[in-house]
């Protein structure tokens, strides 16, 4: 181990820098991690943009990323049963270079086989799904519609519903150039809202009644219609704001629907909401992951020096699944 160590800064300017920074040293309840590969994430470009100085940001530096696959390289006081050598993945802040600290406690295990290029593109779906399903007290054989299917955190979340025994997936895209991508996951239907009502689908692929639980990554209008496609005493679940954080919805079918709405965003200072999903997710989820029945969508695989190239394709809105970095 080096004294220093490679990492994405933000805070600098527009774009990402590459540079050397002093390797950390794991506190009490923490690990260090020798980061092998780090995936790309939703958030990543708006945290440049609000730390950019250049134009009106904060100007804080600070290392980019959220999403790891490595190794344990050294153990702090109090940091669980974790050991060096073990293989590990995870979310968590300043995960873009090749060392990085971790509570112990938000540390997965890598399944034996799996790859760091591949295992990093999933912690942040799995906690996410996984943790939106579990608020809405989901449950084995209830039926399941996520909206915003085809994106990164979405496609794993047909497989978690799948995984979990949903009787039916019902899953949106915009485009139906995407509707065989999301068949190919485990979803049973598959609604282009480009080309069709998203309610009146919706209840046509459930029979009438409405998905008992949705996951909704859209929002914005998407949100309004996804009320009176859900099930009596359902619930609702937003993720994501793609459309705009702002929704005007029909109140009626709120109440009349007798609907509980919750809004989820697992960050890491609410520990005592995190760390159970996480330690339920162990049990549940991953075995699937092991067999191989939850798999990410890798968009694109990029050495980290080509990290320009990583930021251009995520601005051109046409990534499909997780860019992956790899630190070697």
């Amino acid at each position: 181990m080096t004294d220093t160590m490679r990492a994405l800064l933000l805070g600098r300017g527009p774009e990402w820098i590459l540079d050397e920074v002093p390797t950390p040293t794991p506190g009490p309840g923490q690990v260090l991690i020798r980061n092998r590969a780090s995936a790309t994430n939703n958030a990543d470009l708006p945290m440049l943009a609000e730390a950019d100085p250049s134009r009106g940001g904060t100007g804080k530096e600070a290392i980019a990323g959220f999403e790891y696959a490595g190794e344990i390289a050294a153990v702090g006081p109090d940091a669980g049963d974790w050991r060096i050598g073990d293989a590990v993945m995870g979310t968590f802040p300043s995960a873009f270079a090749e060392y990085l600290v971790a509570d112990h406690r938000f540390v997965l295990p890598r399944p034996d086989g799996l790859a760091p290029e591949v295992a990093c593109a999933l912690p942040t779906a799995l906690l996410t799904e996984f943790g939106a399903l579990s608020v809405a007290e989901y449950k084995s054989g209830q039926s399941v519609l996520i909206t915003g299917a085809t994106t990164g955190i979405g496609m794993i979340g047909i497989q978690i519903a799948k995984t979990l025994g949903a009787s039916r997936v019902v899953a949106t895209t915009r485009t139906a150039a995407k509707k065989d991508l999301l068949m190919s996951l485990g979803a049973d239907a598959v609604i282009v809202t480009g080309e069709e009502d998203l309610t009146e689908a919706a209840l046509a692929a459930t029979d009438g009644k409405g998905a008992d639980v949705v996951l909704d990554h859209v929002a914005g209008n998407t949100f309004a219609h996804c009320l009176p496609a859900t099930a009596v005493d359902g619930h609702v679940v937003n993720i994501g704001r793609l459309d705009g954080p702002v929704s005007t919805i029909n109140l009626d079918a709120l109440s009349y629907r007798h609907l509980t709405v919750h809004g989820v965003s697992f960050g890491f200072s609410r520990d005592w909401e995190t760390v159970p999903i996480l330690e339920a997710l162990r049990d549940q989820v991953l075995p699937a992951v092991t067999r191989g029945d939850i798999a990410p969508v890798i968009d694109s695989q990029l050495d980290v020096t080509s990290f320009q190239q990583a930021t251009d394709r995520l601005r051109s809105g046409e990534t499909v699944g997780k860019i992956v970095l790899v630190f070697e």
